[in-house]
């Protein structure tokens, strides 16, 4: 399997679940197309270093060829498969009522077992 292919099965199977698996239809949404670039500027920038300076190399056999920021258009696929993936499954959980409530700094449970040794109280226990 060429990387052109994996890509665009990427591609297919992020829209399969963002439309018809979670219902998220986020790719139907203007919100996702105008905050997108964003995401694509950080990428190219990423890709561009990484494969401008070949510390990433690409088979030519494997891609269609055409490039962008010296990064294969096959990793912008990747990238917008892998975005719409996680906001849809970020999406879905949020609808269904996983963590309604900020839980940020409870940590682990290593972190609160080092709270209590130290005697010291968490966001919970305020």
């Amino acid at each position: 399997m060429t990387y052109t292919v994996a890509a665009l099965l990427g591609v297919a199977g992020a829209l399969t679940v963002d439309l018809a698996v979670l219902r998220t239809r986020l790719v139907t949404r203007a919100v996702f197309w105008a905050t997108y670039p964003i995401i694509i500027t950080f990428q190219l920038l990423s890709n561009g270093i990484l494969t401008g300076r070949r510390i990433v190399v690409y088979d030519p056999a494997a891609i269609i060829g055409w490039r962008l920021v010296h990064a294969p258009v096959e990793d912008l696929l990747f990238g917008f498969a892998m975005v719409l993936l996680t906001l849809s499954v970020w999406v879905w959980l949020g609808r269904r009522g996983v963590q309604r409530t900020p839980a940020a700094g409870e940590g682990s449970r290593l972190l609160r077992w080092g709270r209590e040794r130290l005697g010291q109280r968490g966001p919970a226990d305020m």
